[in-house]
């Protein structure tokens, strides 16, 4: 069977070659994040949503977090960051956390997905990283990564909360400790009643839908409030275990998928 290989060209991205296939991933830095397309939000720099990503993006660099993407215009990206600055309540000393791994449109069923993967396994180890985590679920919900492609690729589940999110984890090594929620998330539940949203700007969608469902709420008289979590510490210790978008109902969880005015209509109509 064939073998990817991978080069470097001068500007030390990484080109991933397979069967005729070539693939360039750069890497997004404070230096050249102007230029750069984010590949979950793509539009021009002046857009809320990139502006509110890069902005993000920027302020973690020094936290060590990692941006790598394709060369081509799509939805094909990995970012990770060390597990102790990550924007989630988990305890994972020694990992790398990694915040999202998406590959859409015509950029997927090329392999890109794992050769994202395998990149951030490699530049893992070399920073002496026990191994990798990551949020998923039970089943496949949007904006999480696939139960099914992580347990194909060695993960495991080590630990769960209540809503049936689940925290997975790729050890380098045997005998390691395995990552785990903080008490606060593992049973995700608020006393405030009416909405209530817990997001930050790690999602680039949440600077354009979260005012639509304040809006919203608003023209229907519906109680809503969103919390914005700006620090880290404030995300680390929420009471969700995703940070990026969490909807409560009079104290339950709901969900971790933004809507549009029309699909949030329909959910206040239940």
């Amino acid at each position: 069977a064939m073998r990817r290989r991978i080069v470097y060209n001068k500007r030390q991205s990484e080109i991933f070659y397979f069967m005729g296939l070539i693939m360039e991933f750069i890497r997004v830095t404070g230096e050249n994040i102007e230029k750069e397309h984010i590949c979950c939000a793509i539009s021009n720099n002046n857009d809320v949503q990139v502006s509110s990503k890069k902005a993000w993006l920027n302020e973690r660099f020094d936290d060590g977090l990692v941006f790598l993407k394709s060369s081509e215009r799509g939805k094909c990206f990995i970012e990770y960051i060390p597990a102790e600055k990550a924007w989630n309540p988990i305890t994972a000393d020694g990992y790398m956390y990694i915040d999202c791994l998406w590959v859409a449109g015509s950029l997927k069923g090329h392999g890109y997905g794992a050769d994202l993967l395998n990149a951030c396994i490699k530049d893992s180890k070399s920073k002496g990283k026990t191994g990798l985590c990551i949020l998923s679920s039970k089943k496949k919900k949007p904006f999480l990564a696939d139960p099914k492609f992580l347990r194909y690729k060695g993960f495991t589940v080590c630990d769960e909360a209540d809503n049936d999110i689940q925290l997975w984890h790729l050890p380098f090594r045997e005998n390691v400790n395995k990552p785990e929620f903080k008490e606060c998330a593992k049973h995700p539940r608020i006393e405030e009643k009416g909405y209530v949203l817990y997001y930050t700007n790690q999602c680039p969608f949440n600077a354009k839908y979260v005012p639509v469902a304040e809006a919203v709420a608003k023209g229907n008289n519906v109680p809503f409030r969103a919390v914005h979590l700006q620090s880290r510490e404030d995300a680390q210790n929420a009471p969700t275990p995703i940070t990026t978008y969490a909807l409560f109902y009079n104290g339950e969880y709901l969900t971790n998928e933004q809507m549009n005015d029309k699909r949030f209509l329909k959910l206040l109509s239940k």
